[in-house]
C-alpha cells in the first residue's frame, strides 16, 4: 500500500480494534510464533497502547520479557535481535497467507522495536465505496445486512424454500467436512518449551552460578530444537514442557554441574546427570563458557537429551518439528529406510505449512543425497526457501552449505557453514558440517581441527565428524586407521564404501563382506559411484584411491575415466 494509504489506515485503527486483533492473532494456531515471541509482541503492544510511540530498547525487552539480568549487553548477547527477527518473519508470513481474514494488521518495522496497527489493504478498499474491487470479483457484502432485490426480480419467489433448503444442505455438508478435517488433520508439532533454573550448592558461588545461567540461556536460544521459556519453572509453569534444574558446585579449580530434567505437566523426573569441566588454567569467564557449551549441547543437540525425549513421546502421525527430529536422527544413523520415511513426513509437513523453514532445510539435506542433477536443483531451492523464511537458523545455513556443495559451489558453502557457526558455535553438528565442507574444499588441516572440535563431548560426536577423520586417514594412506574410524561411523553411504575400500587396501578377507553390504544398500553403486563422489566434491585423487580400494575388495567399475565424471560437472 502507498504511504498515504498506510497513514490513513494507521490513524483509523482504534485501541479496542488493535487489542481485538492482538488477542485474535495470539490465539490463532496458524500464527507460527513461539511463546517468547508472542510475549514480546504483547509487551511491545502494551507499550504502544501506553503511548510509547518511539519504540522500546533491546535492554528493556531482554530484562522485562526474556528474564535477562541488569547486566545485559546487546552487543554481547544477540537474543533480542534473534527473537525480533523471527517475530517479524512470523508476522509477515501470517499476514501474507491469511491477511484477507483480518481488518487490522500488526507490523514491526525493521530497525525499530515498536508495533504498528494498520488497516489491511482489503479493509481500505472495501471502505472506499466499492470502486476498486478486482475485476471479476463482486463487492464483499456485509454479513447480516439483507440485500436489496434487483429491479424486476421479486424479493421472494416460490423457489425460495428450495433455495433455502439447498443452502442449508450445503452449509451442513461443508460444516461436517470442515469438522472432519479439523479433527482428523495431523498434529503439527512445535519445538518444546524449556524452563531453566540454575543454583549453587555453595552460597559463595551464587554470583558465578547466576552468570553461568545467563550464558546457558543464551547458548540454548541458539538451538532450533527447543524454545527457552521466560517463565520461571515451578508448579505454576504448566505451559513449559520440560523443567531443567541445575546445581553448580566446585571441585577445586574444576566445576561440576549436576542437572535433572523434569516433565512440566506431571513433575516426573525424566533424566539426570553430572558434567565435569576441567579448569586447565582457564579464566573464570572461559570456564563459564565451557559449562554453557557443554550443557547446551547435552540438552539441545541432535543427540541431546531433550531431543531424544521428544522423539520417544510423539506419535507416528505427527508432523512438524518431530519430522525434523526424525530426519536429523535418521541422517545421523545413516539408515536409508529411516531417511526415506523422514522425507515423506517432511513433504507432508511442507504441504501443510509451506513456510516451515526447518522442514525445508531437513528435506534439502536428504534430497541432496540422491546425487543427480534434478535432486541437486531441488535441494538448492529448498535451502533457498528456508533461508528466505529463517536466515538466522543454524539448521537452515547448514542445509544451504550442503546444497551448495552438491551444486559444486564450495566457496558459497564455506560462507554458509561459517555463518551457521557464528549463529550457533555450541552445536556439534555445525562444526561437523563445516569440517565436511572444508574437507571437500581441500583444507585438510582445518577440516581435522573442526572435526576434533565437533567431538569435544564424547557422547555427542556427530557421524560426519568421524567420517571426515576417516576420509583424511584414507587420503594419507593410513588404511588401518581409516578402517578403524570408518567402523565407528553408523550406517552406509560413503562410510560403507570407505569401510570396504580401506579393508580392500589392507587385503582383509572382510572386504568382500563389507562390499556386499554396500551393494545391498546401493544395487547400482558401481555405475553410480563416481557421480556420488562428485556430488560430495571429493578431490579426484582421493576418489581414484577409494575406487582402487573397492576394486581390490571385488568391485567392478566401468573403464570410463574419473576425469570425465568431473568434466561433466564443470
Amino acid at each position: 500500500m502507498g504511504a498515504e494509504e498506510h497513514d490513513t489506515g494507521t490513524s483509523e485503527v482504534s485501541e479496542p480494534e488493535a487489542r481485538t486483533e492482538l488477542t485474535r492473532l495470539s490465539s490463532d494456531e496458524r500464527f507460527h510464533a513461539t511463546g517468547r515471541q508472542k510475549a514480546i509482541l504483547i509487551y511491545l503492544s502494551e507499550r504502544k497502547f501506553a503511548g510509547c510511540e518511539e519504540g522500546t530498547k533491546a535492554f528493556a525487552i531482554a530484562v522485562d520479557v526474556l528474564g535477562r539480568t541488569s547486566s545485559f549487553e546487546s552487543s554481547v548477547d544477540p537474543i533480542v535481535r534473534i527473537e525480533m527477527s523471527r517475530l517479524r518473519s512470523a508476522l509477515e508470513n501470517y499476514y501474507e497467507a491469511f491477511g484477507h481474514e483480518a481488518a487490522v494488521w500488526i507490523e514491526i518495522p525493521r530497525g525499530r522495536y515498536v508495533t504498528l496497527f494498520t488497516r489491511s489493504r482489503l479493509s481500505i478498499v472495501d471502505s472506499s465505496g466499492g470502486g476498486n474491487h478486482d475485476i471479476g470479483e463482486p463487492p464483499v457484502e456485509p454479513i447480516g445486512v439483507p440485500k436489496t432485490a434487483a429491479p424486476g426480480i421479486p424479493r421472494r419467489s416460490r423457489f425460495w424454500p428450495v433455495v433455502v433448503s439447498a443452502a442449508a444442505i450445503v452449509c451442513v455438508t461443508a460444516g461436517v467436512a470442515a469438522g472432519t478435517w479439523l479433527y482428523s488433520r495431523p498434529v503439527l508439532t512445535q519445538p518444546p518449551t524449556v524452563g531453566v533454573a540454575v543454583g549453587a550448592l555453595d552460597p559463595e558461588l551464587d554470583g558465578e552460578a547466576s552468570l553461568t545461567r545467563d550464558m546457558l540461556l543464551t547458548a540454548l536460544t541458539q538451538f532450533q530444537t527447543l524454545t527457552v521459556s521466560a517463565e520461571p519453572i515451578g508448579p505454576h509453569a504448566s505451559k513449559t514442557d520440560y523443567h531443567v534444574e541445575i546445581r553448580y558446585y566446585a571441585d577445586g579449580e574444576d566445576r561440576n554441574v549436576w542437572w535433572q530434567i523434569v516433565e512440566g505437566k506431571s513433575g516426573h523426573l525424566l533424566k539426570a546427570g553430572v558434567e565435569n569441566v576441567k579448569a586447565n588454567g582457564k579464566s573464570p569467564v572461559a570456564m563459564r563458557e565451557d559449562v554453557a557449551a557443554t550443557l547446551s549441547g547435552k540438552l539441545a543437540a541432535t543427540k541431546g537429551v531433550i531431543t531424544l525425549l521428544e522423539l520417544r513421546k510423539t506419535s507416528d502421525s505427527a508432523l512438524g518439528n518431530v519430522c525434523v527430529l526424525h530426519a536429523e536422527g535418521a541422517l545421523e544413523d545413516g539408515d536409508a529406510r529411516k531417511i526415506g520415511r523422514a522425507a515423506k513426513c517432511l513433504e507432508r509437513t511442507l504441504k501443510l505449512d509451506p513456510k516451515h523453514a526447518d522442514a525445508a532445510a531437513a528435506l534439502s539435506v536428504i534430497t541432496a543425497l540422491n546425487a543427480d542433477e534434478h535432486s541437486t536443483a531441488r535441494a538448492v531451492q529448498l535451502a533457498e526457501d528456508a533461508v528466505a523464511v529463517d536466515p538466522l537458523s543454524d539448521r537452515v545455513q547448514m542445509a544451504m552449505a550442503r546444497a551448495q556443495v552438491a551444486a559444486g559451489k564450495t566457496d558459497g558453502a564455506l560462507i554458509s557453514a561459517n555463518r551457521a557457526l557464528a549463529l550457533n558455535p555450541h552445536n556439534p553438528d555445525v562444526a561437523a558440517t563445516l569440517a565436511s565442507v572444508l574437507f571437500s574444499a581441500g583444507y585438510w588441516d582445518a577440516a581435522n581441527d573442526m572435526a576434533a572440535d565437533a567431538g569435544r563431548s564424547p557422547d555427542l560426536v556427530p557421524r560426519e565428524a568421524i567420517l571426515v577423520k576417516a576420509l583424511d586417514a584414507y587420503r594419507r594412506g593410513d588404511w588401518s586407521d581409516a578402517s578403524l574410524l570408518a567402523e565407528q561411523v553408523t550406517g552406509g553411504g560413503v562410510a560403507g564404501m570407505l569401510k570396504a575400500a580401506a579393508l580392500g587396501q589392507l587385503g582383509s578377507p572382510e572386504a568382500a563382506q563389507r562390499l556386499s553390504e554396500v551393494r545391498a544398500e546401493f544395487p547400482d553403486f558401481e555405475s553410480t559411484f563416481r557421480a556420488r563422489m562428485v556430488a560430495h566434491r571429493y578431490r579426484p585423487d582421493l576418489v581414484a584411491s577409494i575406487e582402487d580400494g573397492l576394486r581390490k575388495a571385488g568391485a567392478r567399475f566401468r573403464l570410463k575415466t574419473l576425469a570425465s565424471a568431473y568434466a561433466r560437472e564443470d
